[in-house]
């Protein structure tokens, strides 16, 4: 332990000021100099130098990390009074160069699991890339990941631009701040478009089976977004931007440290509107695919030191946004939808170091949303159908960390929450109850190899209980080659909505029925006439016996050094799926309605390919890449196209030819919406004497299934696909007056690609933005 020696008694503040050099004793300069527990953050100056002064005194870890590096750690006890300076140097590492990939630890100071040690891959944005980006929203940080597809999901009033992952649906990757899950879905997909990327410090993304970490909704991955925390000094920061299509993202941000340091605050408010686009203009003469819409978005975050050991942190976010569309269809048909959205989070933390040694974090979490949108005809002025969707959550969760060496490491926990729904579609929703119990190790055998392993143990009041195990191993090979592997169990108990809706699409001409009150609503339906056939043998067979969800995943990779410049990095994955929810129809109503319900699927997997590479020719020039192969299959539909089962036993048209054949198992494409190809190319660049900073981004993805046209039940190659296309995106920023102030110009969509199947893809954008920042030099 270094020991910051007391030259003057009677205070209860010292500092720390030390100096970071490489193995040769020069200077460093931009290295990241942490000090916890509270979090302050600072850079070296150009010497190499770092400062924190009037710090509160006590124990503290100190922790120093830099690109190329080896991360310094180390315990100090900061006693009131002038302190000597610390001299700590770096040495080089092949293995920590690439920024946006996980290279040693990340902070997060309201969670004590380290989602970087987790068995499924991991990557990480920092805030940083996000900068350079030039990005507004999550969905277009996300868009331009390996291995990230963004869908869409515009369709009778909904505004949702969820995520796919590695082949997994939106409504399997769960969405978390700061740790806690964020709530309010449209038809499955978390709407990222939500969330503004201002305040956010780092977005950590977790591929793979991530239940044994996060719990049920995280059964293809996790999406967690860090906010900004720490502060030591006052500054502030006002953002414009504004461009095509009448956009304009507004933001001010400001941090402050307070009462000498102990604590520090954090608050950032965002508007941002737009227009919205049309990508059909051929059917639609007036109005848009993608609606207008307004979006109001304020979050902080404090903490403050309550004594040397213990530390209260409290956060909150509120979201709303307002929109309208309208639609003419030709023929005096004009339709007109609106949502209003509001989102609530908040939450509280307690951490406490015990002399023991163990740590505790006890952490308190509430979430409301709610949603009101609707469906008119405007020339008629009737209400075509509405949809008022009320979600709470309250979620207690109370950890634990213990290290009985830098070796060998433990973080659990155990916590309940407790999640109401209510909906004018849903019938006797009731609530869900849960608990949970996870437990993670950490453990480096040796030098070259290290294991992770994890359990978690989850309880519903309705789908009984599921014990989810995880396990990674990462062995150096070679001081330039290192093997990877993770294995895992996921599991996703069914939600309100397939369970209990009962919603009505009259534009469709669909109704779709919740499997719990499924057989009471199709009496009730054919007591009223209003049914001419249901498919009995179904209804015996689903009626109340919808399953739990689960997966199992593993991946398989190799992170290869052949030069300090060059980063290569492949993997290849395998998720299994079993007891799928997937839609069907069990009954048909008066005027060929059809009526759907839900059933579980027995086997559904997704495979593939993962290749990533970095490259730095010279300083201030980051060339990156990113390729992924998928195959996405329903396996029950290959065994039944073998067993010859309708409906899956209809001949396939060729209509080209004119000709009809029998299917095989080859002429099964695959599930809707995946690619197989999806590919990113990036280069980063920065000249420092000018200020200035340019990248281009160029990302394709493949063609890929859009809906089953011969209406055989499957996908085969004379279905309807969204053709392969390429988006190419660039941004220019240039820094005045010392730092102070900047100019970006972004251009998004150079290439200016639209399809009327991708309903949320813009054509062109080109957007010029300012940002003064405040602080003192």
């Amino acid at each position: 332990m270094l020991t910051v020696v007391n030259t003057a008694k009677g205070q209860e503040f010292g500092s720390v000021k030390g100096t970071v050099t490489d193995s040769l004793g020069k200077g460093l300069s931009g290295a990241t100099v942490r000090l916890s527990p509270d979090e302050h953050v600072t850079e070296t100056d150009a010497e190499g130098n770092f400062f924190f002064k009037k710090v509160y005194t006590g124990n503290y870890s100190i922790e120093i990390t830099m690109v190329g590096k080896i991360p310094h750690h180390s315990k100090l006890k900061v006693i009131a009074g002038n302190n000597p300076r610390l001299v700590i140097k770096l040495k080089s590492d092949q293995h920590h160069l690439e920024e946006v990939s996980v290279a040693g630890t990340y902070h997060t100071p309201d969670n004590l699991l380290k989602v970087e040690r987790s068995a499924m891959p991991v990557k990480v944005i920092t805030r940083k890339t996000i900068d350079l980006m030039g990005s507004r929203r999550l969905d277009e940080v996300l868009k331009e990941q390996t291995g990230i597809a963004i869908v869409n999901n515009i369709g009778g009033g909904a505004r949702s631009v969820g995520v796919q992952m590695q082949g997994f649906g939106s409504e399997y990757v769960m969405v978390l701040i700061d740790g806690q899950p964020m709530v309010g879905r449209n038809s499955g997909n978390f709407d990222l478009s939500r969330i503004s990327v201002s305040n956010i410090e780092r977005i950590e993304i977790i591929k793979g089976a991530s239940s044994c970490l996060f719990g049920s909704e995280a059964l293809g991955g996790a999406i967690n977004i860090i906010t900004r925390y720490g502060a030591l000094q006052a500054q502030g920061s006002a953002a414009v931007q504004y461009g095509s299509l009448n956009i304009a993202d507004i933001t001010l941000e400001g941090e402050t440290p307070f009462h000498a340091q102990r604590g520090s605050a954090n608050i950032s408010a965002n508007y941002y509107r737009t227009d919205g686009f049309n990508t059909n203009p051929k059917y639609i003469q007036l109005g848009t695919t993608a609606p207008p819409y307004d979006n109001y978005a304020l979050q902080g975050r404090a903490r403050y030191r309550l004594s040397p050991n213990s530390t209260l942190g409290l956060s909150g976010r509120y979201g709303l946004r307002k929109s309208f569309m309208s639609k003419d269809f030709g023929l005096g048909i004009v339709s007109a939808d609106s949502q209003d959205e509001r989102d609530l989070n908040l939450s509280a933390s307690f951490d406490h170091y015990f002399s023991s040694g163990w740590r505790s974090m006890s952490r308190y979490y509430f979430t409301n949303f709610k949603t009101d949108q609707q469906v008119d005809w405007q020339q008629q002025n009737t209400n075509i159908t509405q949809d008022v969707f009320t979600q709470q959550l309250h979620r207690f969760e109370q950890q634990f960390a213990y290290g009985f060496s830098d070796a060998l490491k433990f973080t659990g926990g155990l916590g309940a929450s407790i999640e109401n729904m209510n909906d004018i579609s849903l019938t006797q929703p009731g609530s869900i109850n849960s608990g949970f119990a996870y437990l993670q190790g950490d453990w480096q055998l040796s030098k070259q190899l290290g294991l992770v392993g994890g359990l978690r143990y989850d309880v519903t009041n309705s789908y009984g209980s599921k014990l989810n195990p995880s396990l990674g191993l990462q062995f150096r090979i070679f001081p330039t080659l290192i093997f990877k592997a993770g294995a895992g169990t996921g599991f996703k108990a069914p939600d309100f909505k397939t369970r209990y809706l009962v919603f009505y699409n009259p534009t469709a001409n669909y109704l779709v029925i919740g499997n719990e009150v499924l057989r009471q609503t199709l009496n009730q339906l054919q007591s009223q006439g209003q049914i001419s056939e249901i498919r009995q043998y179904l209804l015996n067979q689903l009626d109340q016996n919808l399953a739990a969800e689960r997966s199992t995943s593993l991946n398989l990779g190799l992170e290869w050094k052949p030069k300090e410049n060059i980063k290569i990095e492949a993997g290849v994955f395998h998720h299994s799926l079993r007891n799928q929810i997937n839609s069907i129809q069990i009954a048909t109503g008066s005027g060929n309605r059809n009526i759907f319900t839900y059933q579980n699927l027995p086997k559904a997997v997704n495979k593939g390919v993962d290749v990533s590479l970095t490259y730095t020719p010279i300083k201030d020039l980051e060339i990156g890449g990113g390729y992924q192969y998928l195959i996405a299959k329903d396996l029950s539909v290959i065994d039944s196209i073998k067993q010859g089962n309708w409906p899956y036993n209809q001949n396939i048209h060729d209509p080209a030819t004119g000709n009809s054949y029998a299917p095989k198992p080859s002429d099964y494409w695959g599930i809707e919406n995946r690619s197989r190809h999806m590919l990113n190319v990036k280069a980063f660049y920065q000249y420092r004497p000018w200020g200035t900073s340019l990248n281009l981004r160029l990302n394709y993805r493949g063609q890929y299934p859009f809906g089953d046209r011969n209406g055989n039940q499957f996908i085969d190659r004379y279905d309807t696909f969204v053709k392969g296309f390429f988006l190419l995106n660039a941004a220019l920023e240039k820094k005045l007056i010392k730092q102070h102030l900047s100019i970006r110009l972004t251009a998004d969509n150079i290439l200016d690609y639209t399809d009327r199947l991708i309903p949320g893809q813009p054509g062109r954008v080109f957007l010029v933005g300012i940002t003064y920042r405040i602080y003192k030099d």
